[in-house]
Order: C-alpha cells, then structure tokens, then sequence
C-alpha cells in the first residue's frame, strides 16, 4: 500500500508533463491534489515542462501589453501594466467579458505569444475561437475560485506567459468571499518580479492590490452580438488607476477615472 502510494505522484507527473506539451488544457481538479502531494523535484519538472510547451520572450522594454485592441488600449493608457493585476470588474450579465477573452487570443495569436487562461468555472467555450488562436492558450479549467487562485500562484511564478487571465466571472459570491485579500497581495508580489499581465475578471470588487480597476459598463443581447464587429462596442470607465510617479517612484492613486 505505502509503495503504491509512493509511486502514483511520479505517475501523475508524467502524466502532466505530456499533456503540458502536446495540449492546451489542464484539468485543475485533478492537478491542484496532485500539486500538493508533489515533490519539489516534481515541481521543478513541471516548470521545465512549462518553459518548453510556452517558451519566454524577451520581456519587451514597454511597461504596458499593448492588447491591439483599440478600445481597451485607448481606456487603460496604452495596454495592460505589466508585472501587476488588473482587475475587469463585470457588474451585469452579459457584460461582454467572454468576447473580450476571445478577443485577447485572437490578439495573442496576431502577435504571436501565449495566454493562459485559467477559468474559475470551466465555462470557456473553445468553439468560439478557431483553432489556429487556441494554439497560442493555455485553458486550465477549475471547478473552484480556491483552484483558480492556486493556478495563478504557480503560472505568476515562472513569468512564461505575457498574458495571464482569471475568469472568476460565474463564480459565487460565497466562493469568492473565501479568498482572503492575503492571497491577492501574495498574486501581487509574485507578478511584479515577472513581465506578466495579470488580469482578474469578476463581478465586483476584489482585489485591492489591482493597479488597474477597470468597469466593463455592457449588457448585451443577441441583437447586439449579432451586430458586426459588436466586440468593438465594449464600453469601459476606469475605477482605479494606479500610476508611478516618474520623480519619485512612489504610486499615486487615482480613482473613478472616466474614458
């Protein structure tokens, strides 16, 4: 008995190191048990696994991801800040947020980098994407806000994707309670030593770390996504906006900005 159990973490690694390398998706519910069982050699094997399946890029002299979408580049002063999280607060249904992820891969696939995109509820819906984008994502599909925070921590530490976004949209409010703002300062501190953009999408106010606070104001129908270019049509107000102070290096806050 203490043998099988012994052998099943190096079993499970090999596992995982595969499908790192040949897929796109990773069923977290099934890793983060594993994950704790892990050996730190086992770790540092999946590290490796990651580095290779989504190889890092020079981290570019910009201090922002420029997203190629106007609407969203013109809103948040020129893309996304790196090495911080940005958080995309949703406050009503059908806000327009899976088309704005959908959005961000095609933008990936064009400038020809990675994202990950760990879903908080497994509600990502592959088919709206072709599969040449979903080439260029990571999906790692939770059943839990606690597994999706878990995820962050271990893909933030290693800075191998430009792009990392937490779809927390569908989960409850109950869940998300649970995630003490300790989680988020530790999701914080481990973004600012890489050149990741983190991007946090929910229904209300969470993180208070964020260093961009961005209100996604939509609520579409199916008249308005049967519209041409509707993507385009996404309506943003800045809520918080933290910038760095170019004579001191301190950060200023700025709140309720409006594009």
């Amino acid at each position: 008995m203490g043998g099988a159990a012994r052998s099943a973490p190096l079993f499970l690694a090999k596992e995982s190191m595969g499908f790192f390398r040949e897929n796109v998706r990773l069923n977290i519910s099934l890793f983060v048990p594993w994950l704790a069982m892990a050996t730190p050699a086992v770790i540092i094997d999946l590290r490796k696994a990651l580095s290779e399946r989504f190889p890092q890029r020079p981290a570019p002299a910009a201090s922002v991801l420029t997203t190629g979408l106007s609407f969203l580049d013109q809103t948040s002063g020129g893309g996304l800040p790196r090495s911080a999280i940005t958080e995309l607060i949703t406050p009503r249904a059908s806000a327009g947020s899976a088309s704005l992820i959908h959005a961000l891969l095609r933008s990936a696939q064009r400038d020809r980098h990675f994202v990950a995109l760990i879903d908080g509820s497994d509600s990502f819906d592959p088919g709206s994407s072709d599969n040449s984008a979903l080439r260029h994502l990571l999906w790692i599909r939770c059943r839990k806000a606690f597994d999706a925070v878990k995820a962050a921590d271990l893909l933030l530490r290693d800075g191998n994707f430009p792009l990392v976004i937490v779809d927390l949209v569908l989960n409850t409010a109950d869940e998300l309670r649970k995630i003490s703002q300790t989680s988020w300062y530790r999701l914080q501190r481990l973004v600012e030593a890489v050149p990741t953009a983190c991007l946090v999408i929910d229904r209300q106010s969470l993180v208070s770390s964020a260093q961009l606070k961005i209100i996604l104001e939509n609520s579409w129908t199916l008249e308005t996504l049967e519209r041409q270019n509707a993507i385009s049509r996404l309506r943003f107000r800045i809520q918080r906006l933290h910038v760095r102070s170019e004579v001191t290096g301190q950060l200023n806050v700025r709140d309720d900005l409006f594009a």
